[in-house]
């Protein structure tokens, strides 16, 4: 079968579908994509179903071999895409015959970006129902052992012919670099931080630090009270914004563990969280409290949309 031979990997590739649930009582996070707008939009441009595998490639830098004619699609961060050095729109679909090198260079517009193939790339090794790479669990991948995509590494695909290329529309195309603002679900938890603790949240601009990756988010900006309060340790959903001792929040995304002891002072709305994966450190994060009612009516749209 052909394949899409990795002859450089970049700074992290990693086989993503969907990911993995209704396992986080066994300790196994979910994994998936970060920026599940991009993806879900990546195979939306070449009729795949939603769940097919893509790669993500985060700081680009990457050389991908085309052993035979195929169509593809790239979305999420600009990561100055081009097909045998010509570039390639972002946000598209395209043909790729055999032999032709697909490379990916710095970011210049975000930092993850998505590339699928027609009919999706072909694994057969699953794990717990999913082929996503968590290196942390050492799960999914092309060896199962969550390892990131390495040089010599070859995928399967099936090939296809050449068909009309779509482009997503600009409306619909996110510009990663602008500071951006988090909608908030408060918790149960919420009680427990003073209405000082959450005015200081919704006020104050935080930071992305270099402490930034799949498996969550530390942000650095004005101290936020957590009373000092220990609790239990219990499950973690998608999004939570913990509040350590030092008061600075953290967003904890997909590769999160899957139990912690921190205060949490709600989630961030899963509609949000793509834009926050493509955060660069210094990126400049405001939060506002967010409509439970109104956030969940428009990810029914979203999620009826993609075929989820």
């Amino acid at each position: 079968m052909p394949s899409l031979k990795i002859i450089k990997p970049g700074a992290l590739a990693l086989i993503q579908d969907f990911g993995r649930y209704g396992y986080t009582h066994m300790g196994v996070t979910n994994g998936g994509p970060v920026d599940e707008y991009a993806f879900s939009w990546c195979n939306k441009l070449l009729g795949n179903v939603s769940t097919c595998p893509c790669i993500e490639l985060t700081l680009g830098q990457a050389v991908y071999e085309v052993s035979d004619h195929a169509m593809f699609a790239i979305a999420g961060g600009d990561l100055n895409a081009t097909l045998d050095d010509k570039p390639l729109n972002n946000w598209s679909s395209f043909y790729a015959k055999k032999g032709q090198i697909i490379r990916f260079g710095l970011p210049k517009n975000g930092l993850r970006a998505y590339l699928a193939v027609k009919g999706g790339f072909k694994l057969t090794n699953s794990v717990l129902g999913s082929v996503s790479t968590v290196v942390r669990d050492q799960l999914g991948g092309l060896s199962s052992l969550g390892k990131p995509l390495q040089s010599g590494d070859e995928i399967e695909f099936e090939p296809s012919n050449s068909e009309k290329l779509l482009t997503v529309s600009f409306r619909y195309t996110p510009d990663y670099n602008l500071p951006l603002t988090l909608r908030v679900i408060e918790s149960y938890q919420a009680e427990a931080f003073s209405a000082l603790a959450k005015a200081t949240l919704y006020s104050s601009e935080y930071e992305v630090t270099q402490q930034a990756d799949r498996m969550g988010y530390r942000l650095s900006g004005s101290s936020i009270d957590n009373g000092g309060k220990s609790i239990l340790s219990e499950g973690i959903a998608l999004g939570s914004i913990q509040v350590p001792p030092n008061g600075q929040p953290i967003v904890l995304l997909n590769d999160r563990q899957t139990i912690g002891g921190y205060p949490k002072l709600g989630c961030v709305a899963k509609i949000d969280l793509p834009r926050l994966a493509q955060a660069k450190p210094g990126q400049k994060i405001r939060f506002v409290k967010g409509d439970l009612e109104g956030l969940q009516r428009v990810w029914c749209q979203w999620a009826r949309y993609f075929g989820y």
